[in-house]
């Protein structure tokens, strides 16, 4: 790893930490109805919405009602954007000579899908498929709204660990209010401002037509890009205004507009782990999940970097080339990565989109070494329990938190309990079914995809190892609920629209609703006294976490590494290669 990758890294995880604390705050204040400063200008408007709506503010929902809530409330976004991208031809300001992509309807699905799921997995080019107005009044809003959505049911777990005897878990309609108005919009007009300061277009021209030195005509999109550039990262939605998403100069024009939008991504998963210590009342609590992710990001980090500084060491046996740094060379595996951000940028990029559940990449990981594309990968594998998406990746590292206590407990002989409650066999399988959801839905597809021609016919660039890699990393993708690919797999065809569409219904909904189920029966159940228990707030949880994360994920998904990543990793080592004389 280079100096200059090295500070930029700790320069991230620095500011990450100092912004965790007074953002966790934040949210805790906002969803406990406590006073904040946005008060005055946005309680009237709350009243007028809750009046609108016939929503009684007052009303506790039960874990049911609020899961039911959540997946009408889901669908009805899903619904209502399928419609708007059927009849787009005939919304405002369409123009279908730069719009060449049809949209089809099993491709208009998969979009409604992706966006209403907070995947935003693309099937297309956005600048030669989507109208301005889809893109703001279809995409755009579904970013802000499922984006809510998906906080509240976060906000909804850490309520169900925090109650003692109660029956609901909060209200989801004024979780998604207060979500909404109180969080994801302020933000996002003041980092859609800081990005229009960047060089982030904003407007609503059409699509310039320049003449190149070649003598041809390239056609140049543009538009209300600032717009929806923020909200994607901030709703850890991740859906690019532009086919090749944050690489395109007009969505990260700078380093320091990468450094925002990659900010965007985590500072909110990662604040919520202060918000949870201040709601269980256990703060400490809070920073042993932050600094366990901070550990495994950085591990992440440090992996990629090796590999793509490593370079390509075909290229290197059959051109004598070296892989080092110098004045007139990069260095490294440069293939797929923009040159203003070079390859620490692109892996720090990497890391966090996969890590944060928003496909935002800004390089080409179908161009990563092999063990550099397997760690974004890994970490949609295990589940992005590092920051992970808005909400989600708080429940999920508190499941994964709950599955090392049940282990540990097993290994010591004693019942597991949790904030002093007690985890039994209705608990425990709960935890169980939402570790298996993952394996079960990626590997079962992905088989399926392998073995069928017309899975196969997406491989249409590459196949063997690679090939697999670019299947397997396409559903675990989806099922992540991240959105990112390995670009060499064409995937807008009717098999992969309805199989990834699957794999994102199940990867949203049944973590969601699995998770709610557990905080309910949390939240109905007595705090016991906790003499006796392992304590969970300290470093030696924190390794267990991390170690339950690493020995779950590779017990489950190294099979099917080793048919991908692994497999072509080996298979380009030198000495493994043949001779020429």
């Amino acid at each position: 790893m280079s100096s200059a990758s090295a500070w930029q890294d700790v320069l991230f995880i620095a500011l990450l930490a100092l912004l965790t604390k007074p953002v966790g705050a934040y949210l805790a204040r906002v969803f406990s109805g406590e006073r904040t400063w946005l008060d005055k200008a946005l309680r009237p408007v709350e009243r007028v919405i809750y009046r609108a709506a016939g929503i009684d503010a007052h009303r506790d929902m039960s874990w049911r009602e609020y899961a039911a809530a959540f997946v009408i409330f889901s669908a009805a976004g899903a619904i209502v954007l399928y419609a708007l991208l059927r009849l787009q031809s005939w919304m405002p300001g369409f123009d279908s000579a730069p719009l060449t992509t049809p949209l089809s309807p099993d491709l208009a699905a998969n979009t409604a899908i992706s966006f209403a799921t907070t995947t935003t997995w693309q099937a297309y080019a956005g600048e030669t498929t989507m109208s301005y107005f889809s893109q703001i009044v279809g995409l755009a809003a579904q970013n802000f709204l499922a984006g809510a959505a998906g906080l509240a049911v976060g906000i909804a777990f850490v309520r169900g660990l925090a109650r003692e005897r109660a029956e609901g878990l909060g209200n989801f309609w004024v979780d998604l209010v207060r979500g909404t108005l109180w969080v994801l919009l302020p933000i996002s007009l003041a980092g859609g401002v800081a990005l229009l300061w960047q060089g982030v277009p904003m407007n609503v021209l059409p699509y310039t037509h320049v003449g190149t030195l070649e003598g041809s005509t390239q056609v140049i999109g543009q538009g209300p890009v600032a717009a929806l550039e923020f909200i994607k990262n901030l709703g850890t939605n991740g859906g690019g205004f532009f086919n090749v998403n944050a690489a395109h100069p007009f969505e990260t024009p700078t380093p320091l507009a990468n450094l925002i939008s990659l900010l965007a991504i985590t500072v909110l998963p990662a604040g919520l782990t202060y918000t949870y210590g201040r709601m269980v009342g256990n703060t400490r609590q809070g920073w042993m999940l932050f600094w366990s992710m901070a550990v495994m990001f950085t591990a992440g980090l440090a992996a990629a970097e090796s590999a793509e500084r490593g370079g390509n060491p075909l290229i290197t046996r059959a051109t004598s080339a070296s892989s080092t740094a110098s004045d007139v060379d990069a260095g490294g595996n440069m293939e797929g990565k923009e040159v203003r951000f070079g390859i620490g940028g692109s892996v720090l990029a990497a890391v966090t989109t996969s890590n944060g559940a928003t496909g935002s990449y800004n390089a080409m990981h179908d161009s990563f070494m092999p063990l550099g594309g397997a760690v974004p990968l890994v970490n949609m594998l295990l589940g992005e329990v590092i920051f992970g998406g808005l909400g989600t990746g708080l429940y999920s590292i508190l499941e994964i938190a709950l599955l090392g206590l049940f282990i540990t407990g097993l290994m010591i002989g004693r019942t597991p309990s949790f904030l002093g409650k007690r985890l039994g066999p209705g608990e425990v399988k709960l935890i169980l079914l939402y570790a298996l959801c993952a394996p079960v839905v990626i590997l079962m597809l992905t088989a399926v995809a392998v073995t069928t021609s017309a899975g196969i016919a997406g491989l249409t660039t590459n196949v063997g190892a690679h090939g697999f890699t670019e299947i397997l990393f396409a559903y675990a993708s989806s099922f992540a609920n991240n959105g990112q690919s390995f670009a060499g797999l064409s995937a807008n065809s009717p098999f992969y629209n309805v199989t990834t569409a699957l794999a994102m219904m199940a990867g949203r909904f049944l973590l969601a609703i699995s998770a709610l189920a557990l905080g309910g029966r949390l939240a109905s159940a007595p705090r016991l006294s906790s003499e006796g228990s392992v304590p969970t707030d300290t470093i030696l949880f924190g390794a267990v976490l991390i170690g339950t994360t690493v020995v779950v994920g590779a017990l489950t998904f190294l099979p099917a590494l080793a048919l991908g990543p692994l497999a072509e990793h080996v298979g380009m080592m030198p000495t493994l290669l043949p001779v020429t004389r």
